[in-house]
């Protein structure tokens, strides 16, 4: 199961953004943004999901998993200022944008090929709030919403947004329990979340190959089997190449003939394979 905080008054989570204020857990990331863009779907990566479109791309700060090799450390590590723990303070263009102040942008970017809201950049789920109560006003508005996630989380709040979500894609880290361990999650939390979705959603999975971490034959070939058999073989998997970051800038990026490979094996078991950031 996710981890779940249980906070004494006046706690905040691991996550950097909720806190119980007075016996009541809040989000401090509300509505706050670090980053806005119009993206290709392709960059979420979503490449079965209305490829050739574009999709208005929101994130905002905090993680509730701890990944060495974080690829947008920058925003999901963030800390409002004042955090002890914080890996750096609150930047001064972060911005605070309503949900129907962010539903309205995506309409009017619709004349730009704009065919919803994307939550991504860092974990969207530790502000679940947020993103329920947007997507509800832009699927109100005809247009489809999409979201970027790590797959922990508990089952009540994938439920509570799974009516308003279009399509996900969920990293898989790896399928080593012992692995999810070190990153702060639950692989079989990340497995039952992947199952739910998938019956109501469209959704792909994106695994990025860390050298020396979850790089084996044999964890790509357990982890394509069990996708195959327990979620579907038509479910598109992203096999996505490491680059050096966060905590892991002393490691070499991930070896494109790797990749590759690991990908071509992961093919035998499913229909849709691709390759990333090669």
């Amino acid at each position: 199961m996710p981890v779940i905080c249980n906070l004494e008054s006046g706690q905040k989570g691991i996550c950097g953004v909720r806190k119980n204020e007075d016996g009541r857990i809040v989000s401090e990331n509300y509505g706050c943004v670090t980053a806005l863009a119009l993206d290709p779907i392709e960059k979420k990566p979503l490449n079965m999901f209305h490829p050739g479109s574009r999709i208005l791309s929101v994130g905002s700060f905090g993680c509730n998993l701890k990944c060495p090799f974080c690829q947008n450390y920058q925003i999901s590590m963030m800390r409002l200022e004042g955090d002890k723990d914080g890996l750096q303070p609150r930047t001064p263009d972060m911005m605070h944008i309503s949900p129907q102040e962010l539903a309205r942008k995506a309409l009017k970017y619709q004349k730009s090929g704009n065919i919803g809201v994307a939550f991504t950049y860092n974990e969207p789920l530790v502000g679940w709030e947020y993103v329920h109560d947007t997507a509800k006003l832009v699927k109100a508005y005809g247009m489809k919403n999409v979201l970027v996630t790590n797959g922990t989380a508990s089952m009540e709040v994938l439920e509570e947004i799974l009516p308003f979500i279009d399509a996900m894609n969920i990293d898989l880290k790896g399928f080593e329990e012992e692995y999810y361990h070190k990153l702060g999650g639950s692989l079989q939390a990340v497995k039952e979340f992947i199952i739910r979705a998938a019956a109501k959603c469209h959704v792909e999975l994106t695994t990025l190959i860390v050298p020396g971490e979850n790089d084996s034959d044999s964890e790509i070939r357990a982890e394509a089997e069990w996708i195959a058999r327990e979620v579907g073989q038509h479910i598109p998997l992203h096999i996505t190449r490491f680059f050096p970051r966060y905590h892991m800038q002393d490691k070499s990026a991930t070896d494109v003939q790797l990749v590759y490979r690991l990908a071509n094996l992961a093919g035998k078991y499913l229909d849709h394979v691709f390759v990333g950031n090669c």
